[in-house]
């Protein structure tokens, strides 16, 4: 689809006002008509006939025309931009709408700052080509129009001789518009770099201060601000080497006009006031024709931005409902199977035809070393991403024959990479559930071991907290994070690695409220903490994308593999101390 069709497509349910605006431009550009044509019968009735009794009505007529332009160019760019500005409201809503129906992967794929740039910088041009280069652009093509027209009726010859310049004026500016065509997409892709580069370091502040690598940031940000500098460089020198050639000729006109009608009074074919005239109307055409170049370089600013939002809007999401056997609406009892799951995470296999079941309220645990597939698994259930091989059945049914919002609400995942909005304790835990009364979330967070912290807080769950939960510390945010999943009451409650930054002995605390208020639901734990995992009901020992052991801790254990040597590596001699009872 051309960006034009596609502006077409929010711009046609404001055609009546904008056809309003064509009719104010047409009377716009005849009362722009009126000084020269004014000017000119003044001069006519003087230097034919000697007569200056009109000069009070010929003034007169020349101020109510500029009151009537002033008052018309109010009206049309209020119009124009009321439809700019709805037009820009609809574009980023349905943006945004369609941001939040694309997979997880696009994420991953995608730069935060160039998606920023899309529902800032973007817009801004498309909110600039309705407010600005359209109405001027059809003020200046009716002001040619019409001027070449006024002229062809007071002169044929004469505006047949201005002619002769406009295929270097056409020349000029068509190549000005292939060259600047590719400048003006490596200047917004800059401008996103710049913007994700300093995004980046502004949320990673403490990590950069941490390891003390300002120095590096302010080497980075200063790259990516030389490289969208040289870009900006680039277009200025293709404006500067071809619009003084463009204006060049556009002068010349001036000089063809001066020469040719000089040659006419001359010789009698014209009189002073169709002189009068038609310069004051050349003004009317070359002035336009100067403003060009401008037009031009708003014409490819909103052609480069429009197709970043196009892309987006087009993008078709690689997850979605498909025969939704299992409806939206429906209850989900929390069995899972994995038969044969195969996941290839870009160019690396995540995981390689894995096979398991788990029956409703089963408590399985996740455990292995760092990049071995486990969050892969859980997001599969989540579906986050999707199998290249193999099926994930939920409740006997194909994965992807279940209504995602169903699936999704059906389940609480307290993420490894812990997010928290900017806002306060309470609305955090429930996000969710946005209704939850105050005792539904006091209730979660005491099970998380998170209301004392809190209730020592200035403001306890009204405290707001920093962007990403800045203030807090590691151990509060996986607690907060704990008390969001749990408050959805779900089905399947995933935790990824929800308690490393807990203290074993809050760890042990938050473990007995899951098990005497969490019944009955199917849990997925993801840890490398023994302590987290060995009383689940399965175990699954995970390395490079397969199921290396399966089992129940103390199976696991007499197994004498992976987990046996990983609960030594742990405990050691503690288990001996407590009577054996990390190993069983």
């Amino acid at each position: 689809m051309s960006p034009y069709k596609w502006l077409y497509g929010y711009i046609k349910k404001h055609m009546s006002a904008l056809i309003i605006t064509c009719i104010i431009t047409l009377i716009y550009v005849g009362m722009t008509f009126v000084q020269p044509l004014a000017l000119g019968n003044l001069v006519e009735a003087v230097t034919q006939r000697g007569d200056l009794s009109n000069l009070w009505l010929y003034s007169a007529i020349l101020i109510g025309a500029i009151i009537i332009k002033t008052s018309l160019w109010y009206l049309r760019q209020h119009i124009y931009e009321v439809v700019s500005q709805d037009v820009i409201l609809n574009i980023r809503k349905n943006v945004f709408k369609k941001l939040q129906s694309n997979e997880v992967e696009y994420f991953e794929h995608n730069r935060t700052g160039d998606i920023m740039a899309a529902l800032s910088l973007d817009t801004e041009y498309i909110r600039t080509f309705i407010a600005s280069t359209i109405p001027v652009a059809l003020t200046q093509i009716m002001l040619i129009v019409v001027g070449i027209a006024i002229i062809l009726s007071v002169s044929p010859l004469l505006a047949l001789t201005l002619l002769i310049v406009t295929p270097f004026i056409g020349f000029f500016s068509v190549k000005y518009v292939s060259s600047v065509t590719p400048v003006h997409t490596k200047m917004r892709n800059a401008s996103a770099k710049l913007n994700t580069v300093a995004e980046e370091n502004i949320s990673g502040n403490r990590i950069v201060k941490a390891y003390v690598r300002e120095d590096y940031e302010k080497e980075k940000f200063e790259k990516a601000n030389k490289n969208y500098y040289t870009s900006v460089r680039t277009f200025v020198k293709i404006w500067a080497d071809l619009y003084p050639n463009l204006q060049f000729f556009i002068d010349c006109e001036n000089v063809v006009f001066v020469l040719v009608s000089g040659i006419f009074l001359i010789t009698g074919n014209m009189s002073f006031g169709s002189f009068a005239t038609i310069n004051g109307i050349l003004w009317c055409i070359t002035s336009p024709l100067g403003s060009l170049g401008t037009l031009l370089n708003q014409v490819k600013q909103f052609v480069t931005g429009s197709a970043k939002l196009l892309s987006i809007e087009n993008h078709s999401p690689k997850i979605g409902n498909t025969h939704k056997i299992l409806k939206k609406g429906t209850g989900i009892n929390g069995k899972i199977e994995f038969k044969n799951v195969q996941f290839d995470h870009g160019r690396n296999r995540a995981i390689r035809g894995i096979s398991f079941s788990v029956e409703p309220g089963m408590t399985v645990a996740i455990t292995g070393p760092t990049g071995s597939g486990k969050t892969s698994v859980v997001n599969l259930i989540a579906r986050f991403h999707e199998a290249q091989q193999g099926t994930v059945y939920i409740d006997d049914i194909n994965i992807k024959n279940i209504d995602i919002e169903t699936l999704r609400k059906s389940i609480s995942y307290a993420m490894q990479d812990i997010f928290l909005f900017s806002d306060t304790i309470k609305n955090n835990i429930a996000y969710g559930v946005p209704d939850a009364t105050d005792a539904d979330i006091v209730r979660v967070a005491k099970i998380a071991n998170a209301h004392d912290f809190i209730m020592a807080m200035p403001d306890g769950y009204n405290t707001i907290v920093g962007e990403r939960g800045v203030g807090l510390s590691g151990g509060q945010r996986q607690r907060i994070s704990l008390a969001r999943a749990l408050l959805k009451n779900p089905s399947i409650l995933i935790l990824d690695d929800t308690t490393s930054a807990i203290d074993m002995e809050t760890e042990h605390m938050i473990q007995d409220m899951l098990k005497k208020t969490f019944t009955n639901r199917t849990t997925f734990i993801i840890a490398h903490r023994i302590s987290s995992i060995k009383n689940a009901d399965l175990i699954l020992v995970m390395k490079d994308g397969r199921i290396i052991e399966w089992g129940t801790h103390v199976e696991l254990i007499a197994q004498n593999g992976y987990y046996k040597a990983a609960c030594d590596d742990q405990y050691g001699d503690f288990n001996n101390t407590f009577g054996g009872e990390i190993n069983g």
